[in-house]
């Protein structure tokens, strides 16, 4: 399912806290729209630490993509990893963007709770027009072998959960 015309460029803008992983799914992200053929471009914001401060990444894809920053307002998506972050961010998105929040995953339903910002790639990739293939392809180049299976399982989670999500509860867009 799409939720934007073909031939757009999409916006896509992570956050969290250093250590969870923002940059890392930002990469799996950039990566697998690489892999489907899309102009890609990518760009980051880290906090005044590299571990628990804010930490934001930007991925802009499509057929022709000028520059990697997303323009303040306008992100199409805003995938958000810690709770303390959402509203601080939540003025990135355009009107009528989707905001993927770490409340889409509860608590335990992970088996390894570092790959929240997998979980939550499996949900963005719900409505994007990106081959499943091309994700799984990235997160395998971004991952040791060791960690494949738990990271296909968090994936697997995060697009089972965001059918099935409450829209007003757990992906939601601005009014």
């Amino acid at each position: 399912m799409s939720a934007l015309p073909a031939g757009k460029v999409t916006n896509v803008v992570l956050a969290g806290l250093g250590g969870q992983g923002v940059i890392k799914a930002s990469d799996i992200l950039a990566d697998a729209a690489l892999r489907a053929g899309l102009d890609v471009k990518k760009a980051e914001v880290h906090g005044m630490s590299q571990r628990g401060g804010s930490v934001t990444s930007d991925v802009r894809f499509g057929e022709r993509v000028l520059s990697p920053m997303v323009p303040h307002g306008e992100a199409d998506f805003l995938v958000v990893l810690a709770p303390s972050e959402v509203e601080v961010n939540r003025d990135l998105l355009r009107p009528g963007g989707v905001l993927i929040a770490p409340d889409l995953v509860p608590e335990g339903e992970l088996a390894n709770q570092r790959s929240l910002n997998v979980a939550l790639l499996g949900a963005l990739c719900t409505y994007l027009d990106l081959p499943q293939d091309a994700f799984l392809a990235a997160m395998k180049a971004a991952f040791p072998e060791k960690l494949h299976a738990v990271n296909e399982q968090a994936f697997e989670l995060g697009r089972t959960l965001a059918a099935g999500a409450e829209p007003t509860r757990r992906l939601r867009s601005p009014q």
